[in-house]
């Protein structure tokens, strides 16, 4: 009997539906499939981005102070989108070995980023 863990996007998908119904938030099945890009497989709450599946990497918006932290204790690495070193503050992408944390650092996210004017 083997025991395959989820894939990457199957674990992102669990987490998104982790999130119907949830005030304020967008999930990526509820966009027009119109909308690809950056962004496109993010979930959302009013209308900005607090999570995403990157590759087969999650990543979340949390405060600068909460990213350093993170870094420090090797939970995950500074998001650096364009792969040249400008690396994005407040973002970060969080380690394969951390993928028991994707919800609660997602609702984390979500909480920021919904307290952002």
């Amino acid at each position: 009997m083997s025991h395959e863990s989820p894939t990457p996007v199957e674990r992102f998908n669990a987490l998104t539906e982790a999130f119907a119904g949830a005030p304020d938030v967008t999930r990526p099945s509820d966009e027009p499939a119109t909308q690809r890009g950056f962004g496109s497989s993010a979930l959302k709450v009013k209308n900005k981005i607090f999570a995403m599946l990157v590759g087969d990497r999650l990543v979340v918006k949390v405060p600068k102070a909460r990213v350093d932290a993170l870094v420090a204790a090797e939970e995950g690495e500074r998001f650096d989108p364009r792969r040249d070193g400008r690396v994005m503050k407040e973002w970060i992408v969080i380690a394969p070995a951390r993928e028991g944390a994707w919800l609660s650092l997602a609702q984390e996210a979500m909480t920021f980023v919904a307290s952002q004017g």
